[in-house]
């Protein structure tokens, strides 16, 4: 199947009338409609532009820009946006969708008032920084950023210009997770004293043997802040697919299931914990780095962090991938499409007056739609992306270093270790410093 088959096919399911709600027929006034840019359209990024478009249609939002450092990308891109308008809309669309190469160009636009910025992992605090800084609302991809000092600058940019940022943890919007961390912050297993996290494994070995950069393809602003590396297919995305792009277990681009999965479920952890805008302070890790060839990621690890009321937070790869509260009283294990505990009557209960209840969201995107209107932080605003992801890469920075590190919440560095402070950013290459 070619690539623009393969569009093709994939549209066609995805704008099949019987799948979306018939809310969307009752839409705002055009002169209501808030104007949406997309940075990174690859295999993520369009199942993300999709939802924002469905969403959009309740909510009134419009996809108006597409951009990508990939030329087919973006053109596949800007056609699907506009063939599901001309289908949900009943007029053609042609046309109302404008490509960008270069993101600066899209977020010079006065006319466009948030982006979705689904990049590679280190280039999320880059697109991000300018973004807010352009007067833009963001929705970004987790992890937040690669480094955890890209991350305070992420939080510090998005307060200091008052935009509003909703990080992908989709996980926050499931009625299951919110039960899971309801039922934990409100003592139904006891009191907690351990909380576990399984991720899956990465796999496979990536070729790294240099080829010629593809026409289609600005590969030195794909590479943007990091280090110039030889280009090859593995060491990029597939140019002749969606498939999962190799950049996701090399080490310079992402810290791999830790960060990929594991900023997923350290989020559940945490707020089920209470501790989503704090961190632990101290964690330990071990993890196998096996001879993959191109690819560097962990692959198997072990770790743990322990917070300051004493419970301990371990992680570790293993299916399937879910979050297990446990307490003095039982244990409550939660995974995508599923909740289960030590006592089914535990899962009975509900929140009542003077409990704990948690912000609910039926829809991780429309929660974003709705908040950029309401001017009002979304269910996974920007400081609680950065604790998340904190401890996934501090857990990453105890793997390579191999021994147990302090963590101090407040200050946020390592106590005592220069070595482990020293890995709390990169440099940057010029001129995507942040």
């Amino acid at each position: 199947m070619n690539r623009r088959s393969f569009l093709k096919a994939a549209a066609a399911t995805a704008v099949a009338p019987a799948i979306v709600p018939s809310s969307v027929f009752a839409r705002p006034a055009p002169s209501d409609v808030l104007q949406f840019g997309c940075i990174g359209v690859g295999r993520q990024g369009q199942g993300d532009m999709q939802e924002l478009i469905y969403r959009g249609l309740e909510a009134g939002a419009r996809v108006v820009a597409v951009c990508d450092i990939d030329s087919h990308r973006v053109e596949d891109a800007q056609w699907l946006a506009e063939k599901i308008y001309t289908v949900e809309t009943g007029k053609d669309a042609s046309g109302t969708v404008k490509a960008y190469h270069d993101f600066r160009e899209l977020l010079a636009r006065k006319d466009i008032d948030g982006v979705l910025i689904v990049t590679p992992d280190f280039w999320h605090a880059a697109h991000a920084i300018a973004a807010v800084e352009a007067g833009k609302d963001v929705y970004l991809e987790k992890p937040l950023t690669y480094s955890i000092a890209e991350g305070r600058k992420l939080v510090a940019a998005v307060r200091k210009n008052k935009r509003i940022l909703q990080v992908g943890s989709q996980q926050r919007s499931s009625i299951h997770f919110l039960m899971a961390s309801e039922l934990a912050r409100n003592g139904r297993v006891g009191k907690i004293h351990t909380i576990r996290t399984w991720v899956p494994e990465d796999v496979g070995s990536g070729d790294a043997r240099p080829e010629p950069v593809p026409p289609n393809l600005d590969y030195d602003a794909w590479m943007g802040p990091t280090a110039v590396a030889p280009f090859t297919e593995d060491r990029c995305h597939p140019q002749r697919s969606y498939e999962r792009p190799g950049w996701l277990q090399i080490e310079p681009y992402c810290l791999g299931m830790i960060t990929g999965w594991g900023s997923h479920m350290m989020d559940i952890a945490q707020w089920g914990h209470g501790s989503d805008l704090t961190g632990p302070v101290s964690i330990e890790a071990k993890a196998e780095f096996p001879d993959r060839g191109l690819f560097n990621v962990h692959t198997k690890f072990q770790a743990e962090a322990v917070y300051k009321d004493g419970v301990r937070l371990i992680m570790e790869t293993g299916e399937p991938a879910g979050v297990r509260f446990e307490g003095d009283r039982g244990w409550v294990f939660v995974e995508r499409g599923a909740i289960k505990a030590s006592d089914p009557a535990i899962l009975k209960w509900k929140p009542g007056q003077g409990e704990v209840k948690l912000i609910q969201s039926g829809n991780h995107m429309k929660n974003f739609l709705e908040a950029v209107r309401g001017r009002k932080d979304p269910i996974a605003p920007v400081e609680v992306g950065h604790r998340s992801n904190s401890i996934c890469v501090m857990t990453h920075i105890a793997m390579k270093l191999g021994r147990k590190l302090k963590w101090d919440p407040e200050a946020e560095h390592f106590v005592g270790d220069d070595e482990a402070n020293r890995r709390l950013d990169y440099p940057h290459r010029a001129p995507w410093t942040v």
